[in-house]
């Protein structure tokens, strides 16, 4: 006898002679199909769509800095003319810089009367401030006028991704126009490393910051009132890393496979309990359907005649 590879099928085929379809079946299919489909396009696109996760470590992640962070400045003072404006750095490594002018700009406002000053500069990564003010003028004015709106301040790499909210400028768009003209300014910066790592592992760093503000009246030793715009910074310990990730293949092919398994299994389950449920309502009644007379006939050599024989159905349980 020649071997049969066919006897390895598992999944054996039923005539069609041999079912049945009903409208229940025909109802739980076509609705077994659509949930199907909206399940697969849900995964689909979630396959398709990169993801970014987040997490926190303690660590210094751009070590090739040389222990600089770049910090951009753009602010408006509508009142104060640009030769009084000066950008002063100082921090506890002993930096004490007055009157900053590399990378900077000073635009006139509103005839000459103001001025918008644009600056680009590094500091190092430890606890210090830098300020606007007058300090650096060769004469200080009579009554300084030092409100502002500060455009943006930013520090490190500029990150314009979309699934990431984060406070990258949080103090621009800040108004302080209707503040005390003489008021100094005092915003404590606590500055957050962060890390952008795309698909490709290529890796941007920047920094987010939270920040706390004060207004006060400042006098000097003199007596007089030199008002500023201070930024007094301060670096966190835990560096916050953003990382794109898109769904490997083969966990998406294995959550498409338990959704039309496990979606088809659940159907068969229900369309067998519906199937099944007049058997069981009958059962429950506790009746028996009446015996009938059946007609039999007995081939000459049985020895027995012909005649009628009871043909009792009787119900799944039945007495």
């Amino acid at each position: 006898m020649p071997f049969d590879f066919r006897r390895f099928d598992i999944y054996r085929k039923v005539p069609k002679d041999l079912t049945q379809p009903t409208y229940t079946g025909a109802i739980i299919s076509i609705c077994c199909c659509l949930f199907i489909l909206f399940l697969f396009l849900s995964e689909l696109t979630g396959f398709i769509t990169t993801e970014v996760v987040n997490e926190l470590y303690v660590d210094d992640p751009d070590k090739d800095s040389g222990g600089k962070i770049d910090v951009s400045l753009n602010i408006s003072l509508p009142n104060l003319h640009c030769e009084l404006v000066g950008l002063d750095i100082q921090d506890e490594m002993g930096r004490h810089e007055v009157g900053h002018i590399d990378n900077s700009m000073k635009i006139p406002l509103n005839n000459g009367a103001g001025c918008r000053f644009e600056g680009q500069f590094s500091i190092n990564k430890v606890p210090g401030n830098f300020h606007v003010s007058t300090h650096s003028a060769t004469a200080q004015p009579q009554n300084p006028d030092m409100t502002h709106v500060i455009h943006k301040l930013s520090f490190g790499d500029t990150l314009q991704v979309q699934n990431v909210h984060g406070a990258f400028n949080a103090l621009g768009g800040a108004d302080r126009l209707t503040s005390n003209p003489l008021a100094s300014h005092d915003y404590i910066l606590k500055i957050v490393p962060t890390v952008y790592e795309d698909k490709s592992g290529k890796q941007r760093y920047s920094y987010q910051y939270t920040v706390a503000n004060k207004e006060y009246v400042a006098y000097s030793h003199t007596g007089r009132i030199i008002p500023a715009i201070w930024f007094r910074y301060d670096l966190s310990p835990i560096t916050v890393k953003y990382t794109e990730r898109r769904q490997p293949l083969y966990r998406f092919i294995t959550t498409i496979c338990a959704i039309i398994g496990g979606t088809f299994t659940v159907a068969g389950i229900l369309d067998s309990c519906i199937d099944a449920a007049p058997s069981l309502t009958a059962e429950d009644s506790g009746h028996r359907q009446p015996c009938l007379q059946r007609p039999v006939s007995f081939g000459p050599q049985s020895g027995l005649k012909s005649g009628c024989v009871p043909k009792c159905v009787w119900e799944v349980g039945g007495k």
